[in-house]
C-alpha cells in the first residue's frame, strides 16, 4: 500500500433503497464541477444496501459537502473505516459459491426459466452447475450459468 493511501479515510454515505448506483453515478457528476473535494475513489458494492463507499483524504465535513449536492444521499456515517474492513468487497467472489449438491433452486433465465431444480454437480471452475427439473418425470441433467439460478432450499442429501 502506498503512503498516499494511508492518508486516504473511506467513509460511508447511506443512501435510499435501490438508489446505490445512481449515487455513484451522481457523485462523480458532482466532483466534476467542484475541483475542492478531493475524492479517489466510489463504490457501492451489491451486498452493502443502502450504503455507498467514498474514499478521500478529505476530512468528514468536505464528505458532508459532497453528499448536500447528491440526490438520494442521506447522511453521511459519522466516523470513518480503515481499508481492511472494506478490502473483501473488492475480491470477487464465484458465482456459485454457497450452492451444493443437493441444494434446490429455481432457474431464473433460459427455457426452463421460472422449474425447481436440484443440484447435482457444481463445476466451480466454469461457474456452472448441472441440475435436474425436481418434477419431471424422467430425470435429465441440465447444465446452466451459476449466475442462472436462485438458491431455494439448502438441503443436503443423505
Amino acid at each position: 500500500m502506498t503512503e498516499e493511501a494511508v492518508k486516504n479515510k473511506i467513509y460511508a454515505i447511506k443512501t435510499t433503497a435501490k438508489q446505490e448506483r445512481t449515487v455513484v453515478d451522481n457523485i462523480v457528476k458532482a466532483l466534476e464541477d467542484h475541483d475542492e473535494i478531493n475524492v479517489v475513489a466510489v463504490m457501492a458494492p451489491d451486498e452493502l444496501k443502502g450504503y455507498v463507499l467514498v474514499e478521500s483524504p478529505d476530512p468528514i465535513a468536505r464528505i458532508e459537502q459532497l453528499r448536500e449536492m447528491v440526490p438520494n444521499a442521506r447522511t453521511v456515517v459519522k466516523g470513518e473505516t480503515s481499508f481492511h474492513e472494506v478490502e473483501h468487497f473488492l475480491e470477487p467472489k464465484p458465482v456459485v459459491s454457497g450452492i451444493d449438491e443437493g441444494t434446490i433452486v429455481e432457474l431464473i433465465a433460459g427455457p426452463f426459466k421460472g422449474e425447481k431444480a436440484i443440484v447435482k454437480r457444481v463445476d466451480t471452475s466454469k461457474e456452472e452447475i448441472t441440475v435436474e427439473l425436481y418434477e419431471s418425470m424422467v430425470p435429465i441433467p441440465i447444465t446452466v450459468r451459476g449466475d442462472n439460478v436462485r438458491v431455494i432450499d439448502k438441503m443436503a442429501e443423505d
